[in-house]
């Protein structure tokens, strides 16, 4: 069976076992670093400090008690937009 593989700018991810694949935003609220959804930036993001936006590759199987993931950051949300956007090809193909 060919797998898929995401060829993103940090080398490549399978898609294999994949169980979430989700986008979030890296904030800092009263110097405590947090992970928000790209929806709650969108009603909160003047009240807060962004660091960046991630796509994170979640492998972790139900009742795991340690995370498997890959994450991958950017600078701007065009650039996550655009990476989502490649994942989502592989899928469709």
């Amino acid at each position: 069976m060919n797998s898929k593989i995401y060829k993103s700018k940090d080398g490549e991810i399978s898609l294999e076992n994949l169980r979430r694949l989700y986008s979030a935003v890296v904030i800092d609220m009263q110097g405590e670093v947090a992970e928000m959804s790209l929806e709650w930036f969108d009603l909160y993001g003047e009240k807060v400090e962004l660091h960046h936006y991630v796509l994170v590759f979640d492998y972790t199987l139900p009742g795991e008690d340690i995370r498997d993931k890959k994450v991958l950051e950017f600078a701007t949300k065009d650039e996550l937009l655009e990476s989502m956007a490649e994942v989502a090809d592989l899928f469709q193909n």
